[in-house]
């Protein structure tokens, strides 16, 4: 095998092997709204969407790497032609939508002072 071949194939295995650790490195940190997105969970708030909901996306998105502890519920059926039954149950009708534990109701894009002034959760400084 050539010289060049062998050099080759060592840089792209060094590349992905620091591309997996990297990754691995920065999913492992905490992120800004961690303990906001905790507390929305521990106070007992739900966040229904659904997956190909544009309003959903943009609403993880304010939570940064924080979404995944966001208290989530998928709303939609795999084929996104219907609504599964835990939201049927709960009434909900459009996305987002988050209830809270004293029943208030929050429908649409929501800021982040808007769901900490109904939970009760600080935001972090």
């Amino acid at each position: 095998m050539k010289k060049g071949v062998v050099i080759f194939w060592l840089v792209l295995i060094a590349l992905i092997v620091a591309g997996i650790g990297l990754s691995v490195f920065t999913s492992s940190r905490p992120g800004a709204l961690d303990s906001f997105a905790r507390c929305l969970e521990q106070k007992g708030v739900v966040f229904y969407g659904a997956f190909w909901c544009p309003h959903c996306q943009k609403t993880k998105s304010m939570f940064g790497s924080s979404a995944k502890l966001l208290p989530y519920v998928e709303c939609s059926t795999p084929d996104g032609k219907g609504q599964l039954q835990v939201c049927k149950d709960k009434g909900v009708t459009s996305y987002p939508t988050w209830i809270f534990p004293d029943g208030k109701v929050l429908t649409g894009e929501r800021t982040l002072q808007e769901l900490s002034d109904a939970s009760g959760c600080a935001l972090p400084q």
